[in-house]
C-alpha cells in the first residue's frame, strides 16, 4: 500500500521536470554593448524537452518597459531553438544609444515568451548615454530602462503573428504580455539582473521582464544553474521515495 502511495509521490515530483521546457537565452546580458553597424548576436540554450516546440523560433529587438514592450523589428526567423544556437546580424542604428535594448523569443507553439536582458547599442563610435528612466513605472523596480526607436523605421521588420502582441515598428507599446515574470535566461518570478526572463502566456498576473544593471554580468545564466539545481532536489527526493517503496 505504501509502495503505492510512493509511487504517485514519486510522479506528483517527476511531473516538473518533464514539463518544464523552454528556449533559454543566455546572451547578451548586463553591460554588453553592440556599436550600430557592427554585429550584434544572441546566444540560447535551446529546449532539449520537445522536437516540436521551438522548431520555428523568432527573436525581435524590443525597448521599453518591462510592462510596456515595444517592437523595434524582428531580426531572425525560422531558428531551430530545440538546439543551442546563436545568432548575429548587423546591429541597427538606434536613437537614443543606451542600454534599453532586449531581445524576445517566441515560437508559435509554445505558450512561452523569453528575453535577455537590456543591453546597450551603441553609436558607430561607441559612444551611449544612460538610460532615461532609473525605475520601472507602476512598480517602481529599480531597473532602469527607456524606450528606444530604429533611426530608419522603414528597415523595420514586422513581428510574426505569434510574438504576442507586439508593436509597430512606429514604436507604438506592446499590449502588456499576459505575465512577464523576470529571471532572464528564460525562467519565472523576479531574479538577479543578470538572468533573462520568460512569461507563460496562459497566465494572467503582470510581473517583471528583462532585467537590467549598471555592471557587467557573468554571461553563465544563474536561473539555469538554479533550474539544475532544484531539479537535482526533486530527483533526490524522488528516489527516497523510491528507496521507502521498496522497503515497505
Amino acid at each position: 500500500m505504501f509502495a503505492a502511495h510512493a509511487f504517485t509521490a514519486l510522479l506528483v515530483l517527476v511531473a516538473p521536470l518533464v514539463a518544464r521546457a523552454d528556449v533559454t537565452p543566455s546572451e547578451p546580458g548586463p553591460g554588453d554593448t553592440f556599436n550600430a553597424g557592427a554585429t550584434c548576436h544572441t546566444t540560447w540554450m535551446g529546449d532539449t524537452n520537445s522536437t516540436t516546440e521551438w522548431k520555428n523560433m523568432a527573436i525581435e529587438l524590443m525597448t521599453g518597459s518591462n510592462l510596456g514592450m515595444v517592437h523595434l523589428t524582428t531580426v531572425a526567423t525560422n531558428q531551430d531553438g530545440t538546439k543551442d544556437g546563436t545568432f548575429t546580424f548587423p546591429c541597427p542604428q538606434v536613437n537614443p544609444y543606451s542600454a534599453i535594448y532586449f531581445f524576445q523569443y517566441s515560437s508559435p507553439l509554445a505558450t512561452d515568451r523569453t528575453w535577455t536582458t537590456r543591453f546597450t547599442i551603441a553609436s558607430p563610435s561607441g559612444q551611449s548615454v544612460p538610460p532615461p528612466n532609473a525605475t520601472q513605472p507602476d512598480s517602481n523596480d529599480a531597473i532602469p530602462w527607456g524606450t528606444g526607436a530604429l533611426v530608419d523605421p522603414s528597415t523595420a521588420v514586422a513581428a510574426p503573428s505569434f510574438g504576442g502582441g507586439a508593436a509597430s515598428p512606429s514604436g507604438a507599446v506592446s499590449s502588456p504580455p499576459a505575465s512577464v515574470p523576470s529571471a532572464p535566461p528564460a525562467v519565472p518570478t523576479k531574479a538577479p539582473a543578470s538572468t533573462s526572463s520568460k512569461v507563460d502566456d496562459s497566465s494572467s498576473t503582470d510581473s517583471s521582464a528583462p532585467l537590467t544593471t549598471g555592471t557587467p554580468a557573468n554571461k553563465t545564466t544563474t536561473s539555469a544553474a538554479s533550474v539544475v539545481s532544484f531539479d537535482g532536489r526533486l530527483w533526490m527526493s524522488a528516489a527516497g521515495l523510491v528507496a521507502a517503496s521498496f522497503m515497505w
